[in-house]
């Protein structure tokens, strides 16, 4: 047995070959490595829960953050004494999970971060709702942004990055504003809403700086909710690339380890580029619950 288990989404890259390009990078680096290449999100997790029984700890997910989510949030479906090793490959249109490790975002340059020993030990969010429970690594949203990623997974594959704004300029003209209820360890939000953002990584739709401030280490999530008008929305899309949006005053920005999100059903929520459902919200953190693998000093 191998020391990693790769896991390849094969749409990976735009579909342009992420299995060969896995196998070639890790030869080049002189890797050992299992590689799979599971075909649907159900035979990942098979994957993933098979890798577990044969007592493996080391993981790679070659893909983007909806990859990276679903093995993650398998992985952590098990009992662990200590957290696994989550390697990641990006391969996908939007990986920001990667970029917060400063992961490169090609396959054959991110394959030497699995050399040597470096990790960091992050936390991980759950996210409960009338769909169910998930984990997510990154980031979660509900509002605006879900939206325009509901909207993108039907645009082509081969645009990347560009689908999301494309996906803005349709979702647009239907974005009305929700009567929303947030509540994070003291503070308290009630009002009409754009946007919640739940952010636990810094980075969001293919490098944009959503949560600047955002640490995944420190128990919290980084919280913003845009009290903004839609005449807002071109401005604040574009601030938000750098960063900068965090200084607008019709930004609240609150820290807290726990939440509770009401607003009304058919409100969207998503997580890691996965769409979760719509409606009210819970989410907490685990902490210290997963080791990302990064580039040996």
């Amino acid at each position: 047995m191998s020391e990693w288990l790769v896991l390849v989404n094969p749409l990976a890259g735009k579909g342009r070959h992420a299995d060969q390009r896995t196998r070639g990078a890790l030869a080049a680096y002189g890797i050992g490595a299992d590689v799979v290449v599971p075909t649907t999100p159900t035979a990942m997790r098979i994957a993933v829960d098979a890798g577990v029984e044969e007592g493996r700890t080391r993981f790679v997910a070659v893909g983007g953050d909806g990859t990276a989510n679903l093995v993650a949030d398998q992985l952590l479906s098990h009992p662990w004494s200590t957290p696994p090793v989550l390697g990641l490959l990006p391969g996908g249109s939007g990986s920001d999970l990667a970029r917060s490790f400063e992961i490169p975002q090609r396959i054959e340059d991110a394959v030497a971060t699995l050399r040597g020993d470096a990790i960091a030990i992050v936390d991980v969010g759950v996210l409960e709702g009338r769909w169910g429970s998930r984990r997510f690594v990154n980031c979660a949203e509900s509002g605006l942004t879900a939206a325009v990623l509901h909207r993108s997974m039907r645009l082509p594959r081969w645009l990347g990055s560009v689908k999301y704004h494309l996906a803005l300029g349709l979702v647009y003209p239907r974005v009305q504003l929700a009567t929303m209820t947030v509540r994070a360890g003291g503070n308290e939000f009630r009002g009409s809403s754009l946007l919640a953002v739940f952010a636990n990584g810094r980075y969001f739709a293919g490098g944009w700086k959503i949560a600047p401030e955002a640490s995944v280490s420190d128990g919290l999530f980084d919280i913003q909710v845009f009290e903004a008008t839609k005449r807002d929305i071109p401005r604040l899309w574009w601030l938000a690339k750098s960063g900068a949006h965090v200084d607008e005053p019709n930004i609240h920005h609150f820290t807290a380890e726990t939440f509770t999100l009401e607003v009304a059903d058919g409100w969207p929520i998503e997580a890691d580029g996965e769409y979760f459902g719509e409606g009210s919200i819970r989410g907490s953190i685990i902490r210290s619950a997963l080791s990302i693998k990064i580039l040996d000093p």
